[in-house]
């Protein structure tokens, strides 16, 4: 365990050592959001029957951090990696595939809760928490980044430059994390577009994160955890794959 020990410690390092940029800045963008969503669509977005709009807004808010902030860390290090030459020094001690894929994708993990916590902390005074279910906010919040690290992960071993990291981010994960009910139910949705929605697993994993706070949901909790488990073995799979074969890395 020493080596995926010592590449997990350089991982969570690596984003430590700036956390002005990588845990305080998400948090104060989150907060924009926040204040400028709330006084915007408060009035007009139909939510759960007694629970205000700004509550409501609070727990998508925290995932959407949660879920970008694990898609950045592991993404960035590994092209950063690439990109200066020493990703060498990680492929030449004896890890395994499997030490390599945890290291970085629980980095991304931690990174991703920290931020979530920070979010949950500056805007638990606006709206005072609501914990109906404090288990399945932990699930949906560690399921939720691990999967967004291993996509990250990916997305590190598939691109050669910072480029087309921003590509992949800005074309694939934002956009599905903002269509994923962040800042409405999809019930305020005609019915297309909420058929629409439930195509999309980030969609599961911000409703089932949700329910952790109000015990309301639009699906299920057990189904979004079945989809989001699915998920991250689909995403697991194809990220182990990659790491095996050496593509972009070793090759």
């Amino acid at each position: 365990m020493t080596g995926f020990l010592t590449l997990l410690r350089k991982e969570i390092l690596r984003f430590w050592k700036v956390a002005v940029q990588t845990v305080a800045a998400p948090v104060l963008t989150t907060m924009l959001y926040l204040l400028v969503f709330s006084q915007a669509l408060a009035s007009h977005v139909q939510v759960f029957p007694g629970v205000p709009y700004v509550a409501f807004l609070i727990p998508g808010l925290v995932m959407m951090s949660v879920l970008q902030n694990a898609f950045a860390n592991a993404s960035s290090s590994l092209v950063q990696s690439k990109v200066t030459g020493n990703l060498v020094f990680v492929l030449l001690p004896p890890l395994s595939t499997l030490e390599i894929f945890g290291a970085y994708v629980l980095a991304a993990v931690v990174r991703g809760l920290m931020v979530g916590a920070g979010v949950f902390a500056v805007t638990a005074w606006l709206s005072p928490p609501q914990l109906a279910a404090p288990g399945w906010i932990l699930v949906f919040a560690v399921l939720g980044s691990a999967i967004l690290g291993t996509m990250g992960l990916i997305a590190g071993i598939w691109s050669e430059k910072f480029d087309q990291v921003a590509m992949f981010q800005n074309f694939l994960i934002m956009p599905a994390t903002f269509l994923a009910g962040v800042f409405y139910s999809v019930h305020s949705l005609p019915p297309f577009w909420q058929a629409v929605s439930h195509f999309n697993p980030f969609f599961y994993m911000v409703d089932g994160f949700r329910y952790g706070f109000f015990g309301q949901s639009d699906v299920a909790p057990v189904l979004s955890l079945a989809i989001v488990s699915a998920t991250l073995v689909l995403v697991g799979g194809i990220a182990l794959r990659m790491l095996h074969t050496g593509w972009r890395i070793r090759h």
